[in-house]
């Protein structure tokens, strides 16, 4: 079973790392996101395997077993923003990396004017300036949901 305190590895390192084409798109991932590092992107990846994974599970089963936990999955995704809505399975099939990466909080605080650059975005998360609904969020990876997405805001100073 293992430790339910000790934190597993949420991504999957590439199986050939020295993959010119690969480490050239990661390069430019990490420079237009402001990224960290490659794990990162390799979570972002994660997640979007993980919902491919499940859309060519879901497009396997017969159509009646199909429609609920088709409509569970796009409804989460469409919350998430990930995917527009009215989307289908095919929209899954098409995820990319750069989908996840924009919804990020720090992507978000930079494309809504609140930071001057994407690192700026970076180091207000981190260092507790930025709120979400009143709620201090200082993890720069969180997945913001479209409901939450006008809430962004800059906390006061007196706060």
């Amino acid at each position: 079973m293992g430790d339910p305190k000790k934190q597993r590895k949420k991504y999957i390192t590439p199986r050939h790392p020295w993959d010119k084409e690969r480490l050239e798109r990661e390069l430019e991932l990490v420079a237009k996101y402001g990224l960290r590092n490659k794990r990162e992107i390799w979570r972002a990846a994660a997640i979007v395997r993980k919902y491919r994974r499940i859309a060519m599970q879901l497009q396997a089963l017969p159509e009646d077993q199909r429609e609920p936990l088709q409509s569970q999955v796009l409804s989460k995704l469409t919350k998430l923003g990930i995917l527009s809505p009215g989307s289908t399975l095919d929209d899954i099939l098409g995820l990319t990396v750069s989908n996840v990466l924009d919804r990020r909080l720090q992507t978000i605080v930079y494309r809504k004017g609140l930071a001057k650059s994407i690192w700026h975005a970076r180091q207000l998360i981190v260092h507790r300036h930025v709120t979400i609904n009143g709620r201090v969020i200082k993890t720069p990876s969180y997945l913001v949901s479209v409901d939450e997405e006008d809430k962004v805001e800059l906390r006061s100073k007196g706060g």
